[in-house]
């Protein structure tokens, strides 16, 4: 009797031990500690309060990104634009307080709806215009990075107010203020996902669109609703880069869309759509944090840098591939 209670045990357990290993997380989460273990080994500083917060910091711009690409992805598509319309955002934010002479808090309301406007923009385009979203998503980005270039003669736009800062460098005890936004974002990203039938309509969308239509999904509000939460993220995320860089930066963000891409896919989100998990997007943002800071501290060469994190994402996405 004993010995078949036992052996029960063991089965359950097993079987909650293939659940965890099965989970979309495990592979995120087993990279974050791998890579983790070996950037201490590398440095002595690397798990020191100070460089954690400092990596959480430098995650949350792109971890931001990284939300509304999650949205998305999910459904099957792409967002390339993210990062230029940051820097549009940014830079027609401070250009309407500085050379408009707009109250700052409008000027940042105006600024995330702008984003949100891009975003609905692309959704369009591509739910009833029928185009491709890495056609529509390259175009949008080579237009926001030209109309915040044209905007601002090609330079910084300075002289913002102070209190903007504490949105990119203010702290509320020992925790970053960009970090508390982030973890705030991530918060209602994963009850729009997993609490809400919006969510279950991205999840179908990106599973089968066919399908989804045929059981009654909106699969055109819900294209129109993805690249419009994208938008409103890349919005989000300029005012925390304003706050940083205390300026409108027209050049800000070149390649942040390829890196809020990796942090998703090395979250475990497939980039076919219809798999993955918001937390698995917060991990993969560290994970990419991570590395960066560690090969810094590392003293790796920039452009070698680039090859590492290349090869990383490669990887992650063969892996996933077969662990699936």
């Amino acid at each position: 009797m004993s010995h078949d209670t036992n052996t029960g045990a063991a089965g359950k357990s097993g079987a909650g031990l293939g659940r965890i290993l099965h989970s979309p997380l495990a592979l995120p989460l087993i990279g974050l500690i791998v890579v983790s273990v070996l950037m201490g080994f590398a440095s002595d500083n690397f798990f020191s309060l100070s460089n954690i917060m400092n990596v959480l910091r430098q995650v949350s711009v792109v971890g931001i990104l990284a939300v509304g690409m999650t949205f998305v992805i999910l459904t099957g598509g792409i967002d390339l634009s993210v990062g230029a319309v940051m820097a549009l955002v940014g830079t027609l934010g401070t250009g309407m307080m500085v050379n408009m002479g707009l109250p700052a808090p409008l000027a940042l309301v105006i600024g995330i709806f702008i984003g949100l406007g891009i975003g609905l923009a692309n959704g369009v385009l591509v739910a009833w215009g029928k185009m491709p979203a890495i056609i529509v998503t390259l175009a949008t980005m080579g237009m926001a990075r030209g109309l915040g270039l044209i905007y601002s003669g090609g330079y910084p736009i300075s002289g913002i107010p102070g209190w903007i800062s504490w949105f990119g460098v203010g702290r509320v005890g020992f925790v970053p203020v960009p970090v508390i936004i982030m973890v705030v974002i991530y918060a209602a990203a994963w009850v729009l996902l997993q609490r809400t039938p919006f969510g279950r309509h991205v999840y179908a969308l990106g599973g089968n669109e066919t399908a989804a239509r045929l059981s009654g999904v909106k699969t055109q509000r819900v294209k129109l609703a993805v690249y419009g939460i994208s938008g409103l993220t890349a919005a989000l995320a300029a005012i925390i880069l304003t706050g940083r860089l205390m300026s409108g930066q027209p050049n800000a963000g070149v390649g942040f869309e390829l890196d809020a891409i990796a942090a998703v896919v090395l979250g475990g989100t497939a980039i076919s759509g219809g798999r993955g998990l918001i937390l698995g997007t917060l991990i993969g943002a560290v994970l990419l944090g991570i590395l960066n800071n560690g090969l810094n501290l590392m003293g790796i060469n920039p452009y070698l840098q680039d090859v590492i994190k290349g090869a990383i994402i490669l990887l992650a996405i063969y892996i996933g591939r077969e662990w699936r």
